[in-house]
């Protein structure tokens, strides 16, 4: 597993999870029906830079992320898609796209599409193209604090 400072934090908060290993996939879709979950259940991480700083958003696999209510809801003047070279170097240990929702644990404020919230478990890809994490949602909040917004 690629991230293993998620596993050591999941473990030692007591955080019940389990890690899916699926084919190949790159989209949150793809990943969804590698798993075969509903898009709608698994989380994707799209890393947005706001004003100039980078934040994590993190939206149902099957939806984008609406900037303008982001900007709106956030109160900045300006919301963009970070591209992967300006963020790769934040997530040494992961693969390109793949970082899972945890900004907390690279510095980064999380903030989540309402939606989520109201599932038991979130999904997501878990720092590579082949594994998912699924665990309570309850304990993800938990642990990143993460901001609510309807984004999408």
């Amino acid at each position: 597993m690629p991230v293993q400072k998620l596993k050591d934090m999941l473990d030692q908060h007591h955080v019940k999870y389990m890690v899916l290993t699926h084919s190949q996939a790159y989209t949150a879709q793809e990943v969804a029906a590698s798993a075969h979950i509903p898009g709608r259940e698994v989380a994707k991480t799209v890393i947005v830079k706001l004003d100039g700083r980078m934040i994590m958003v993190v939206v149902p696999a099957s939806h984008r992320v609406n900037l303008q209510k982001l900007k709106e809801a956030t109160g900045a003047a300006k919301a963009e898609l970070a591209t992967e070279e300006e963020f790769s170097e934040l997530f040494p240990d992961c693969s390109p796209g793949a970082m899972p929702p945890f900004g907390n644990l690279y510095g980064l404020d999380v903030v989540v599409a309402k939606r989520l919230t109201e599932d038991v478990e979130i999904a997501f890809n878990a720092g590579s193209h082949t594994e998912l994490m699924r665990l309570p949602y309850k304990d993800f909040e938990s642990l990143v604090h993460p901001k609510v917004l309807s984004l999408t």
